[in-house]
């Protein structure tokens, strides 16, 4: 049963659990939905990682304020949040990181694709939307750019704010090179090229301290900049590819949510 109720002018909040037979627990979803929409398939559909923080931005006025304001076009919103086991759901499908961290990534993707949208769709009566994209933060970044990256027919855009993109397959004792062992630069540069596809990417310049190659720039936004590099390399380039640094971010959500609304604007931004 969904606990609904309305909080903004233009928006209703839905919660809802979902059983899930891969993930072995119970998923919690809120849906952020734009209210008095005539045509709901023809919204967009944004899937966001980490859904619990997203009340704490907060994410419905937000939202409401810029379909409010005419300035986006309205689109569903879902926030997953994240179970007790995030570090092994968040990650890589494909290949684990060098701890073994990401091992139940495959199993969330499959949740993501034959039980929540499935959901989604039954719930809200929406045969198709008029274009699916993923959004997350930090761990949950690297996991909302995994599933769009490797399942590119079904996305149209990805999200990522402070990106967990040093990823690896080695530790940095035992022979890591930055050009070989990040495992999401290593999956776009043996990719194929989508030119539909849409990347933003977010990092605040007090997201960390470390700088494992002491050239004056943090990790996070090292590993961000040389993966929007491998992007540029497989032929992404202008409107395809969206940086945002925050002088003053930091890694938490108060940052996100400061960076949120330009991500809303570039993906569905009414130009006037």
């Amino acid at each position: 049963m969904a606990d609904e109720k309305t909080l903004t002018a233009t928006i209703i909040t839905e919660q809802n659990v979902i059983p899930s037979a891969f993930l072995e627990r119970d998923v919690m979803i809120d849906a952020y939905l734009p209210n008095n929409v005539a045509q709901p398939e023809e919204m967009g559909l944004l899937l966001i990682n980490d859904g619990q923080d997203l009340p704490k931005m907060p994410f419905d006025e937000i939202l409401d304020k810029l379909i409010a304001g005419n300035e986006i076009r309205p689109v569903v919103c879902i926030g997953i949040h994240c179970g007790p086991d995030r570090k092994m759901e968040y990650g890589t499908a494909h290949e684990a990181d060098y701890l073994g961290r990401g091992a139940k990534a495959a199993a969330y993707t499959s949740f993501i694709f034959e039980e929540l949208l499935p959901f989604i769709r039954n719930t809200y009566n929406v045969a198709s939307f008029r274009e699916k994209s993923f959004a997350g933060f930090s761990l949950g970044a690297l996991s909302a750019l995994d599933i769009v990256w490797n399942h590119p027919h079904e996305f149209t855009r990805a999200g990522m704010f402070s990106g967990s993109f040093w990823w690896r397959d080695k530790s940095y004792d035992d022979g890591y090179d930055d050009a070989i062992n990040r495992i999401m630069h290593k999956q776009i540069r043996n990719g194929q090229y989508s030119n539909w596809l849409h990347f933003f990417f977010e990092c605040g310049a007090m997201d960390e301290t470390k700088d494992r190659n002491n050239n004056g720039i943090i990790d996070s936004i090292d590993d961000t900049l040389d993966l929007i590099n491998e992007l540029r390399l497989k032929g992404y380039t202008g409107e395809s590819l969206h940086y945002l640094e925050l002088p003053e971010g930091r890694h938490d959500v108060p940052t996100w949510g400061i960076a949120f609304p330009d991500f809303l604007k570039w993906g569905w931004g009414i130009r006037k």
